[in-house]
């Protein structure tokens, strides 16, 4: 599980594409400090799911904490909407890192032959491919996939410093003065401090989704104390890969206007050429990243195709039925792995249209998953105040649960506002955040389905369930 929750969020392999937003609100500085601030307040939330989990480990996770300690009252509707949440949340990721492991292919082909013309269908053909991949590894292979995992966990440990290192000898290093203080504001905003409050988007990306390790609870032995260990252990060590990571960046960055109008489209690939001045080492570096998240794909699967199975089988979700099924023999929810190959492949079909468009459905993972955490902790907090005591569990928060839930939900607040913000002003339809409207439909499409015929079949996973208080 150390493993899987390793190579599922790839903290600091997902920092290398994504930084350049940071670049653009919040600057060098807030990249900085924003990833410590960042850090510390996600071991909060960890720490509160850890111990939910070792209360509940259920495939179901969030949908069903919520299920579990919401009030009576609101149990089912808020049930219903994290779940929703979870879902939507976890088959979009699985989009997003196909398509952000095709684009790194095809910026290597373009850094080794300058001719390349970029296409977007190359790169929704590619995505394609991965996700094909990805589905082979979780099913004929499916039980070789912790052999799998456990190799990765080893390249990605051993990975990160076949990068760091050779960056930090090779490349010549900014002076520390400009790098850890200056903050920017290139995205036209009237503050600073607002500036880096959006740019805070760009750590968040590499720390959120930690609780892909709880879907798979009920496929571990002795879940309640094993699942909140590999949590912890999982976000620690990568939380401090993917920041001695972002610092590499920001130390050996070289001129931000070059990098940016790199012909590669990856500036990261840029910033390891001119670093190392060698084609070959370059090469390599990127290799690793590719395999590294392509396994974060193959994990993904794992984690969105079990979020949909376990929502499916409480009757969450148009054609639960048929998707709850698992075939005799296979041991796997392979209806809800292929599903969740047609969802990566119909959304990446998008990016033939507006590229635009992707990126907006991509940034919808984040708000989903925060406000499902949000959701969570929130009933976990009325439970502590005035619900009934909470179920037994081997591991605990102790008499600093309460205090670590609070303060959970006072960081998560304000990360989930800004997450819709867009990068620059004015706002035009190409720099628009659009997660914000897609939000909203996927939540009008929830509450649809809701009225004309969730409500008559879907109750809540334990909402029968009487236990001994």
């Amino acid at each position: 599980m150390l493993g899987f929750g390793s190579t599922v969020i790839c903290s600091w392999e997902v920092i290398l594409p994504v930084f350049t937003f940071v670049l653009t609100d919040g600057g060098t500085a807030d990249l900085f400090w924003g990833f410590i601030v960042i850090a510390l307040g996600m071991m909060l939330v960890y720490a509160s799911i850890a111990e939910m989990a070792s209360m509940c480990p259920t495939a179901g996770g969030q949908y069903h904490w919520v299920s579990e300690f919401a009030p009576p009252k609101y149990q089912k509707g808020l049930s219903y909407v994290t779940g929703w949440l979870c879902a939507t949340g976890w088959q979009v990721f699985l989009a997003s890192v196909a398509f952000m492991v095709a684009g790194i292919i095809q910026g290597l082909i373009a850094l080794n032959n300058p001719n390349y013309g970029f296409e977007a269908w190359h790169a929704t053909l590619l995505t394609m491919a991965l996700m094909v991949f990805a589905i082979i590894f979780n099913t004929v292979l499916a039980v070789r996939l912790p052999l799998v995992e456990g190799c990765v966990l080893i390249l990605h440990v051993a990975g990160f410093f076949a990068v760091f290192i050779p960056m930090w000898v090779l490349a010549p290093r900014a002076n520390p003065a400009d790098v850890l203080l200056t903050f920017s504001n290139n995205g036209g905003w009237p503050s600073l401090g607002l500036s880096a409050m959006i740019g805070l988007t760009t750590p968040i990306t590499a720390l959120i989704g930690y609780d892909c390790s709880v879907h798979m609870s009920e496929e571990l032995q002795d879940a309640s104390l094993t699942m909140p260990r590999a949590i912890m252990w999982t976000v620690g060590p990568n939380a401090a890969f993917g920041f001695l990571m972002a610092v590499t960046l920001i130390f050996t960055l070289g001129d931000i206007d070059d990098i940016l109008a790199t012909t590669t489209g990856q500036p990261f690939i840029q910033v390891f050429y001119n670093g190392t001045r060698s084609l070959v080492a370059t090469n390599f570096m990127v290799s690793i990243v590719i395999v590294c998240l392509t396994s974060c794909c193959i994990s993904e699967v794992a984690t969105a195709s079990r979020q949909l199975w376990s929502f499916a089988r409480d009757n969450g979700l148009p054609g639960s039925k048929w998707l709850s099924y698992v075939s005799p023999g296979w041991n796997i929810p392979l209806r809800a792995v292929l599903t969740s190959l047609v969802i990566t492949s119909l959304l990446s079909c998008i990016n033939l249209g507006s590229t635009t468009a992707l990126n907006a459905i991509n940034s919808l993972g984040g708000v989903s998953i925060l406000g499902s955490y949000f959701m969570t902790i929130g009933c976990l907090v009325w439970r502590r105040l005035y619900g009934a005591p909470l179920p037994p569990r081997r591991w605990s928060l102790g008499r600093f649960g309460l205090p670590i839930n609070i303060a959970a939900l006072c960081f998560i607040a304000p990360l989930f506002f800004f997450e819709f913000w867009p990068l620059a002003q004015p706002v035009t339809t190409s720099n628009m955040n659009w997660s914000s409207a897609m939000f909203v439909g996927v939540m009008i499409v929830a509450g649809v389905y809701y009225a004309v015929f969730g409500r008559h079949v879907y109750t809540g996973p334990v909402v029968d369930t009487k236990r001994e208080e």
